[in-house]
């Protein structure tokens, strides 16, 4: 079965667009043009997004019931009440947890945290866990990234004599919970500048407002700034990890964030940074935590207990961090052998049963790990150009999955449309999670792709590459690549620069890295040849070159340092074979 063709489009050049933005904005040509593209015309708007300044952050009072919030916490701090953080298993959980448990020690509040087990709890605030904490004589319990939807759970911690601050970003239902104070960003009626914040954004957000309390202004102390500078940068893993549009305050957040992380990493960030290979003191960019850092985080979470983490993000023994670290590095290579082994396992179910034929993909199996189903999801959509349920089957009858989806199509809506033969669900569009006794799954499948074929009765469109300009081999120099970079950091809504190039000839290629699943060979366009990577495309090298080596490709510039030495080279997103590129 071969992989799922993407139509290509190519940004329609506006030259004298272009100009004026460069002439008024005070940026070269090139980068006007890829500011055009994700929809930034304004100069002032565009230095904004350029610059990004501190005072970019909006100021916390501004946010829903985070007033209130403050209000509770410093009562029960000065009433030596006991205080649990309650946050979510995922990264930016863990990192929003971290951030306001480290304000409380230093405040010498008496304070402790706890995160769910993923397998065994879920998602979520779960009546057990409040039991517990009530049982343990907790006064306080504040949610991060969790809690919008926790109705029950909330009714019973106030049943059981705990106040509950709820602290989150996640879509709401028509009710909300009744808690002592409700801190979310998109509240109704709210008139916060900016919904985009992700769970460790609005935990920031609240150790800054009661940091200013415990200050006395808005201004705060020596100490708790250096605070704030260091949570900025626990905030920015959140934000990069949960894949939040990197606009408005949360480009100043990751921007100023990574900054602070490679100036004055705490020990248990180093310990991760080295552990993820990157180099002490150098430049941390939003793929490198995308890519390298957040996956260590998460694999705790995914294969066991994400409390190591908070443990690391807030321990201050380097011996312990690197402890930490070390073992979230053996956890992060077993994550990657199962995700690999359930992804073929996954392939050739969808291949001998057909279902690539369907509206959807639905697939179940008792030997999948409920921890990795997600990132499963994730790649049989991609790959299908299907919105996907992957399905981890218990033997107690009652199952985890997850869903992932396509563009154009809401997931969480054919979810619904199934949720008779459902024990729960819940998500957004792009992805969701549910359970299923394991006598549904069959129906499910049958559900699901009835509901998919309602939602887009023409099927799903074909996956779409949006590439932002045309360059020559040539013009690919250092600094091209610098001035590019200038719309640093990228990530949802500002996405590395894509580029093409068509009429390449491919010279000495080669299968490289584990198991060869990766590429690399040399392109030659006129008197230029690069370096080119294709990650995990080994398996489509005969179709590469299926043009006798004649090939174009839509790629993203990068400069490799390698022992010294600095060459620019591409990294491939996508190729057609042939001289001349099919464009939509």
């Amino acid at each position: 079965m071969p992989r799922a063709t993407r139509e290509w489009h190519l940004a329609p050049t506006e030259d004298a667009a272009c100009q004026q933005l460069a002439k008024n904005a005070g940026v070269s040509p090139i980068v006007a043009q890829l500011l055009l593209n994700r929809g930034l015309s304004d100069p002032k708007e565009v230095r904004s997004f350029l610059d990004s300044p501190m005072s970019g952050l909006h100021a916390p009072h501004l946010l829903p019931g985070l007033e209130l919030a403050v209000e509770i916490i410093h009562k029960t701090i000065l009433n030596s009440g006991k205080i649990c953080i309650y946050g979510d298993y995922d990264v930016d959980g863990t990192t929003g947890t971290a951030i306001l448990l480290n304000l409380l020690q230093r405040l010498n509040a008496p304070v402790s945290f706890y995160v769910p087990h993923r397998l065994d709890e879920g998602y979520g605030v779960n009546a057990a866990a409040v039991r517990q904490l009530a049982a343990d004589g907790v006064a306080l319990l504040i949610t991060v990234d969790c809690g919008i939807a926790s109705i029950a759970e909330t009714a019973l911690a106030k049943e059981l004599g705990l106040a509950i601050i709820i602290t989150d970003h996640h879509e709401m239902k028509a009710e909300l919970p009744a808690a002592d104070a409700v801190v979310h960003p998109r509240l109704p009626d709210s008139q916060y500048p900016f919904g985009g914040l992700c769970g460790a954004g609005v935990a920031f957000k609240l150790a800054w407002a009661l940091a200013q309390r415990i200050s006395g202004s808005e201004r705060v102390t020596a100490d708790l700034r250096e605070f704030l500078l260091d949570a900025m940068g626990l905030s920015a893993l959140g934000l990069i990890a949960d894949v939040v549009p990197l606009r408005n305050e949360n480009r100043v957040f990751v921007k100023h964030g990574l900054k602070r992380l490679v100036a004055a990493p705490p020990v248990g960030i180093q310990a991760l940074l080295t552990v993820s290979g990157l180099a002490e003191g150098k430049p941390l960019r939003a793929e490198d935590v995308g890519y390298r850092v957040a996956p260590r985080i998460n694999a705790a979470g995914r294969l066991g207990c994400a409390r190591l983490v908070v443990e690391l993000l807030t321990t201050k023994s380097a011996v312990k961090a690197k402890e930490i670290a070390e073992f979230l590095e053996g956890q992060n290579k077993e994550r990657q052998a199962i995700e690999r082994k359930i992804v073929k396992e996954a392939r050739d179910s969808v291949e001998a049963e057909g279902y690539h034929t369907r509206s959807a993909i639905v697939l179940a199996n008792a030997d999948w790990h409920a921890g990795v189903v997600g990132i499963v999801a994730g790649r049989i959509a991609e790959y299908y150009a299907r919105p996907t349920l992957i399905v981890a089957l218990k033997e107690e009858g009652i199952s985890t999955g997850s869903a992932r989806s396509v563009a154009g199509i809401a997931v969480n809506r054919a979810l619904q449309a199934c949720d008779d033969i459902l024990e729960g669900h819940g998500g957004h569009a792009a992805a969701a999670g549910f359970k299923v006794k394991n006598g549904n799954v069959a129906e499910l499948r049958e559900r699901f792709c009835k509901a998919i074929s309602e939602l887009s009765p023409s099927g799903p469109a074909s996956p779409q590459l949006h590439l932002d300009a045309e360059l020559p081999l040539a013009s690919l120099t250092y600094g091209l690549l610098q001035d590019i970079d200038k719309l640093e950091p990228y990530g949802s809504e500002n996405p590395r620069p894509k580029f093409l190039a068509t009429g390449l000839t491919i010279e000495m290629p080669k299968k490289m890295g584990q198991g060869e699943r990766h590429l690399s060979f040399r392109v030659k366009q006129g008197n230029t040849t690069l370096r080119a990577v294709a990650f995990g495309m080994a398996e489509h090298l005969d179709d590469l070159l299926s043009q006798g080596g004649q090939c174009c490709l839509a790629f993203t510039p990068k400069i490799n340092e390698w022992n010294g030495a600095r060459r620019v080279e591409l990294e491939v997103i996508d190729y057609q074979p042939g001289t001349t590129a099919k464009l939509s």
